[in-house]
C-alpha cells in the first residue's frame, strides 16, 4: 500500500522539513527577492500535493466527492504543520494565511484536475 503513495508520501516528507526548517536558514535564500515569496511557495507545495495525491487515485478519484475527502488530507496535514511551527520551533510562527494560500493551492489543483480530466474524457475513464 505505501509503494501505491510514494510520491505524495515523499512529498509530503518534504514539505514536512521544509515547513519546520530554521527560518534563518531559509531566509539566506532569497529568490529574486520577491515580496511575500512564501505564499507562492505554501501555494506551490500544496498545489503539487494534491495533484500528486489525485494523480496516485486517479482510478478512485472519478467523483467530485471523492476528490473533496482526498483534500482533507492535505489541508489538515498544512494546519498540523502550522501547529507545530508556532509551538516546537524557535524560528518559525503559525499563520492563518499561510492555511488560506495552502487552501488555495489544494483548490486550484483539484480544479486543474477536473479541467484536464474533462478535455481528456476517453483517457481517463
Amino acid at each position: 500500500m505505501i509503494s501505491r503513495y510514494k510520491f505524495s508520501l515523499l512529498l509530503s516528507i518534504m514539505i514536512f522539513y521544509l515547513s519546520l526548517k530554521n527560518a534563518d536558514e531559509l531566509n539566506k535564500v532569497q529568490f529574486l527577492n520577491i515580496p511575500h515569496f512564501d505564499k507562492i511557495a505554501h501555494f506551490s507545495m500544496y498545489f503539487v500535493l494534491m495533484l500528486v495525491i489525485i494523480f496516485e487515485t486517479r482510478n478512485s478519484a472519478i467523483k467530485i466527492g471523492s476528490l473533496l475527502l482526498l483534500s482533507i488530507i492535505p489541508f489538515l496535514y498544512g494546519i498540523f504543520l502550522e501547529i507545530l511551527q508556532s509551538t516546537i520551533t524557535t524560528t518559525r510562527n503559525g499563520n492563518a494565511y499561510d492555511v488560506i494560500f495552502n487552501s488555495l493551492g489544494i483548490i486550484l489543483s483539484i480544479l486543474f484536475w477536473l479541467t484536464i480530466r474533462s478535455v481528456y474524457k476517453k483517457k481517463f475513464r
